[in-house]
């Protein structure tokens, strides 16, 4: 019996000699959060941040020789948290003060066999989009979050890099700087003109822009990317039909000196080399201030070429960018945040091709093409707590300007361009007060102002002259309020519940326009851009269903809607109306995203439809809107992963989209005719109908497959791999005879390798593995003839990439 006692002694304490053992621990500056992780990761143990607001906070780095009590007692104190023991290898991390007499945790060690994790739950995720500090559990609706180091893998990219990840995010892949973002069968045009954007765009808490294109943001130094399904009306109000995508960038640390820097370059098959660099720095400035700044340039390879012109690889594409941030603190628990970035685009010439060219990959173009683009964004925030509730208020400028050449020729011997420039000015202010959830009550009240001002200008040129054209202003005011608060009826069960009230004044004139040929043409031209005032209310309902502690039901009723416009039609400026979204959703989660070792999500959304704004060709060859009619969207997507084997992981996604358009209105065939008045009625009626009867750009299938690989090679050595293939189905450009060509239908596929430290590493990546041509776009230059133009996907192309962390 004494022998038994003594072996049963032993084996107790065997697991404690093991975790007192010291291990190097090494982690970035980041979120206590994502911390908790890489420590419980590199300790073999298991730490839990219990709190949502400790989690979300930013600490500096870890790094030297210790133990995991000794680890996770100083990420506590980093945070202003407590480490509590939670058996012989665990930990939460607690917001409230430490007590004086604490006992120690018990010690922990690394230990160097490769030994697969326990599945234990880690630091929540703090969903920033929710405005309330939610973790995704507690969000009614489809959510996906990109972390930092998918965002990175294979070298910074743009809003492609959201596109490759999430199955319901579509683009009309027109140039970087120049394209619309589509999600959940939410589609309107394909054009940059004077409808307002149906996904809504933000950085932080300002918005990215308001009726202009993706500005494609190069995402360096981002903590994380959220999308937030829509439509997300009560807490994003005009332009998030389809949802938002919201980018949070990592803020500066106070008590932190470090930096980072990527270098890349990579060859395209049948194109031009190209380049890429990022560099990130973070400076503490005293003892309650600190500066953190990022640079980011690349040079995209072209792979088009225009045998009339005698040019090869025309498309060549540079970017310039950067974003500083200032934080003081001001008190305890007040900070203040000054932010700039600025960006820059000049893509020499296009990028389609045509349909069935020889050799591929070339236009018959007799022009230059291309785009500029340039943007700049200032912002300011303030955030503080005022007792149990939080306040954060934003006020920002955005600036952005957008130029592009088409290419206009209709006598091969007289070659002209189309010039388009799109200025836009916006001036946004946030104020939100809330309380995140606790005891199963919380609450969040807002307000906000919009002033948008944008200016379309259009001309034709050719070697001698250049001739205006009619173009459009548009300017907005919104003022609203908005209020959210959730209330748990009974355990398990919580409803949500809000509204948004909206005032816009419309306003806007044409510009360049023809005199009016008469009195009665000019009174008329009056009427159509007088002022307009419009109210909006917005209600939602969601009801959340804990199941078990890691599968949620949900249920939710949410509104949406764009206000009106002006647009140009031939030489006339012509109002369109607001159109509104009504939508009812049904989804289940399963599982934490990247933590658990099985997660799924899946969701199923009707959609009503009412005024859809949409764009259609006019009888001088250039877009303009007009509403088409109402319609219905339905869609459903599914998404998920599986740990296959220890460091293995396999994920997959797939939307469904079904939409439909009512009989079009008479007004809308009316315009269409004007166009094509050489047609007869019955032959344009029947082919206006056959191609208008579906939402434009959006796929009835799209789908994605994704394969990860993790393994330790040594202590500090460690292999990262990915490998992912997505598919998108057919779609249709537009409306009307001219816009309702087929694209779509094409397979992308990418690979990429990390092998090295938490400091240094060489990065190995391979996209289009197939090299498909694919049509991801069946838009070129509006004044293209057949609609024979081809958007292909960028041909083969491997990068080398460098990176270090100091």
């Amino acid at each position: 019996m004494r022998r038994a006692v003594l072996m049963l002694a032993c084996a107790a304490a065997l697991p404690t000699a093991a975790l007192a053992r010291e291990a190097m621990v090494r982690t970035s500056a980041g979120s206590a959060g994502r911390i908790a992780i890489d420590l419980a990761r590199q300790t073999r143990s298991s730490i839990v941040v219990a709190d949502p607001v400790i989690a979300n906070r930013m600490v500096s780095a870890i790094k030297g020789r210790m133990n995991a009590a000794e680890a996770v007692r100083v990420l506590a104190r980093k945070a202003g948290g407590r480490a509590v023991p939670v058996g012989a290898a665990g930990w939460r991390i607690e917001a409230a003060a430490p007590p004086r007499h604490a006992a120690p945790p018990p010690a922990a060690a690394y230990s160097s066999k490769q030994l697969p994790l326990p599945e234990t739950p880690s630091a929540p995720i703090v969903v920033v989009a929710s405005k309330r500090d939610l973790t995704i559990r507690q969000i009614p609706a489809q959510i996906t979050v990109l972390q930092q180091a998918s965002l990175e893998a294979g070298g910074i990219g743009g809003t492609e890099k959201i596109i490759q990840r999430v199955s319901t995010v579509t683009s009309t892949h027109l140039g970087s700087g120049r394209n619309k973002l589509f999600i959940r069968g939410i589609a309107d045009s394909s054009f940059t003109g004077p409808t307002q954007a149906t996904v809504g765009q933000y950085l932080g808490d300002l918005r990215l822009s308001y009726n202009a294109p993706d500005p494609d943001l190069r995402l360096s130094d981002m903590a994380q990317v959220e999308v937030l399904e829509g439509p997300q009306g009560t807490l994003y109000g005009a332009g998030s039909l389809g949802g938002i995508i919201r980018l949070v960038p990592n803020p500066p640390i106070l008590e932190e000196a470090s930096g980072s820097l990527a270098l890349g370059g990579s060859l395209t098959q049948e194109g031009a080399p190209g380049g890429d660099a990022a560099a990130t720095v973070n400076l503490p400035l005293g003892q309650s201030a600190a500066l953190r700044a990022n640079l980011d340039a690349a040079t995209l390879g072209g792979y088009i070429d225009k045998p009339l012109l005698d040019r090869r690889d025309v498309n060549r594409t540079h970017l310039l960018g950067g974003r500083a941030t200032l934080r003081v603190q001001i008190a305890p628990d007040w900070t203040t945040d000054v932010m700039g970035l600025g960006q820059s685009i000049d893509a020499r010439d296009s990028q389609y091709a045509g349909r069935d060219a020889q050799p591929p990959l070339t236009s018959n173009a007799e022009v230059q093409e291309g785009a500029t683009s340039d943007y700049l964004m200032g912002q300011l925030v303030l955030s503080g707590r005022i007792g149990p509730a939080r306040l954060r208020s934003t006020t920002g400028f955005v600036r952005q300007e957008l130029e592009e050449l088409y290419d206009a020729t209709i006598d091969p011997e007289a070659p002209r361009r189309f010039s388009q420039e799109n200025h836009t000015e916006m001036i946004a202010h946030e104020t939100r007060v809330w309380q995140p959830v606790t005891n199963g009550f919380g609450w969040l009240v807002g307000a906000s102002y919009t002033h948008n001002h944008t200016v379309l200008r259009r001309s034709f040129e050719d070697n001698l002259l250049r001739k205006a054209t009619t173009g459009v202003r548009n300017i907005i005011d919104e003022m609203t309020l908005y209020s959210e608060v959730s209330l748990r009826l009974r355990r398990g069960l919580t409803a949500t519940a809000g509204g948004r009230f909206t005032y816009s004044r419309l306003s806007g004139s044409g510009q360049d326009v023809m005199p009016a040929a008469s009195p009665a043409m000019a009174s008329l031209r009056a009427q159509m851009t007088a002022d307009r005032d419009t109210s909006t209310v917005l209600p939602s309902l969601a009801l959340t269903a804990e199941v078990s502690d890691a599968t949620v039901l949900y249920a939710r009723y949410q509104e949406g809607f764009r206000p009106g416009g002006f647009a140009i039609e031939s030489d006339f400026v012509r109002r369109f109306k607001s159109d509104h979204t009504q939508t009812w959703e049904l989804g289940l989660r399963h599982g934490t995203p990247g933590e658990s070792t099985f997660d799924v999500s899946a969701n199923m959304s009707y959609t009503r439809w009412t005024d859809i704004q949409a764009d259609f060709i006019d009888n001088a060859g250039l877009p303009s809107t007009a509403n088409i009619g109402d319609g219905q969207v339905w869609s459903a997507s599914v998404s998920g992963a599986v740990t296959i084997m220890p460091g293995v992981r396999f994920e997959a996604g797939a939307t469904w989209n079904k939409s439909t358009v009512d009989q079009p209105p008479v007004d809308l065939l009316a315009l269409v005719a004007r166009a094509y008045d050489q047609r007869a009625y019955a032959s344009l009626l029947q082919e206006t109908l056959a191609r208008s009867m579906q939402v434009p750009n959006i796929a009835g299938f799209s789908g994605r497959v994704g394969l990860e690989w993790q393994r330790e090679l040594t202590t500090d050595l460690r292999l990262s791999a990915n490998a992912w293939a997505s598919y998108v189905g057919k779609s249709r450009l537009g409306i009307g005879p001219e816009l309702g060509e087929l694209q779509g239908d094409y397979l992308d596929s990418g690979a990429n390798l990390r092998v090295g430290t938490d400091r240094h590493g060489v990065t190995v990546a391979l996209s289009n593995l197939a090299n498909s041509r694919g049509n991801r776009f069946s838009l070129g230059t509006p004044f293209g003839s057949g609609r024979d133009q081809t958007t292909p996907l960028r041909p083969r192309t491997l990068r080398i990439g460098l990176d270090a962390r100091f």
